[in-house]
Order: C-alpha cells, then structure tokens, then sequence
C-alpha cells in the first residue's frame, strides 16, 4: 500500500454527492456520498447485491443516475458522459468481447476508439501483450483464449488510452497467482503515477493489500468509508475481514458453514 497524504489536500477527481437509483420499482441505491482524490487506491466493497456494480455503472456512465449528482475527472453526469468516457478506464465483472478479432485487433479497436495515436498505440499494445505474456497469442481469435487471458486483454484495453480513473471490477477473476500479483502491482504503480483507482471485489485480502481507504456499501446505503487502519480501530477488528463481517451483520456465515458440514456427516 502507498501513502495518499499528497492526496489527501487535492480537490476530488471523482465527486458523489447524494447519489439514488433504482430498477423499476425497487430502489438499489439510497443516497449514496463520497469522494476520491488523485492517487488515492479506494476499495469498493459489500455483499451479492449490495450494489457495488451498480456504483460503477453510473460512475462511467453505463447507466443514467434517478437522483443526486456524480462528478468523474470534471465532468458532470450523466450530460457529461461521453467526455467523461474518455478519462476513465473500465474492467467490468463480466464483459462480452468480439469474439471473433484477434487479441491484437480487439486491442486495436479499444485504442482507435480512445482515439490514441497509431504509433503509440501499437507501442503500449506491444507493452501489455510483453508483460501480460500474450504476445505469441496475439493473433489468435479471443474465442480460443481462456478466461484469464480474456481478463489480460480487457486490463490492457482499459488503459491504453492512459486514463485519469481507474475503476475496475473483480479484476483478478480467472487470474493465475503470477498475473494476480502483476495487476497488484500495476494498481500501486498507477496510483504512485497520480492515477485514481476505484477496486470493487470480494477477494478482502488483496482489498487490504492495495488499498488506502475502503467504501462498503451494505443494502444499497453507504455504512463505511475510511482508511483501513481507521476503520478496523472502530470495530474493533485486527482485519479488514473481521471488520467486513462485523459492518455487514455477516458474523452468522462462519457457523453456517459449521451447520453444513455437520448435516453433511448425517
């Protein structure tokens, strides 16, 4: 983990002030705030449908917000969306891509619509394809790669074009130990280069590895937002774990998991 004390005294690159929004009839966000500054490496984190996925969509506007106001990298939106687009880097949870481009030509598209220069372009391609080990697999068509590979190419997609935001989501699914550890150290690096990372995963460990603040959103409300050390001071927990089952009223599941193994013995 890096020190965001610079940051700190910077005005927010990202601004969530009150935020709202709902599927139909039921409302999935209730006036959500916070705010991220240049450098910083925040963790999003909660339970299955606390609304995690749902923050970032707004945040690189996928989806439109009902309520409250979101500034990302200047812009406001959801008016603001497109120029916004062009600052921010996203790795969804689950992405469709054109199966039938080539690693190399996928990587291309994602450039040429960032509208980065060709000579660059092909430069960081170069770049990603060298140190996320798919160079010999460049030109092979993505529906032949494995899930981890297809997770390389959309972490390379989303920072060709070098972004102010980073928001990134289950970025390590289908990762071996080696590339894992790479993203790790790519998140530090981009902050330490002024970069913005929002990192939304259920894997805490990593979570406490790389990040300098957590946000945990629990039934759609924000119930926490502070440094970790902060944050496990108040709960009176020795890990970010700890003080997650604590926050989310999630201390049951370690005995459930005893109830279930002991019904497996009948």
């Amino acid at each position: 983990m890096h020190s965001s004390s610079v940051s700190e005294s910077r005005d927010p690159v990202v601004s969530v002030d009150g935020l709202t929004f709902s599927y139909g009839s039921r409302q999935v966000l209730h006036g959500i705030s916070f705010a991220l500054r240049r450098g910083e490496v925040v963790g999003l984190l909660g339970p299955n449908g606390a609304g995690k996925s749902t923050t970032i969509k707004i945040l690189t506007g996928i989806l439109p917000l009902d309520g409250g106001r979101v500034q990302v990298a200047g812009c406001s939106l959801p008016s603001e969306a497109v120029e916004a687009k062009k600052r921010i880097g996203y790795v969804p949870e689950a992405a469709e891509l054109f199966e039938s481009l080539t690693g190399q030509e996928f990587l291309e598209l994602s450039g040429r619509l960032q509208d980065v220069d060709e000579e660059t372009l092909q430069s960081r391609i170069a770049l990603f394809l060298k140190h996320f080990d798919l160079t010999d697999d460049r030109l092979r068509a993505l529906d032949s790669y494995s899930k981890g590979m297809r997770q390389k190419v959309l972490l390379a997609a989303a920072l060709l074009h070098n972004p102010e935001v980073v928001m990134l989501d289950e970025p390590l699914s289908g990762l071996d130990v080696n590339a894992g550890l790479m993203v790790r150290d790519l998140v530090a690096a981009l902050a330490a280069d002024g970069k913005t990372v929002l990192y939304s995963s259920h894997v805490l460990d990593v979570v406490e590895r790389v990040c300098d603040r957590a946000l945990i959103i629990h039934e759609g409300r924000l119930i926490a937002d502070g440094s970790l050390d902060s944050l496990k001071a108040s709960t009176e927990r020795g890990s970010l774990e700890d003080v997650f089952r604590t926050l989310t009223h999630a201390e049951g599941t370690m005995s459930g998991a005893a109830e279930i193994v002991e019904g497996l013995r009948r």
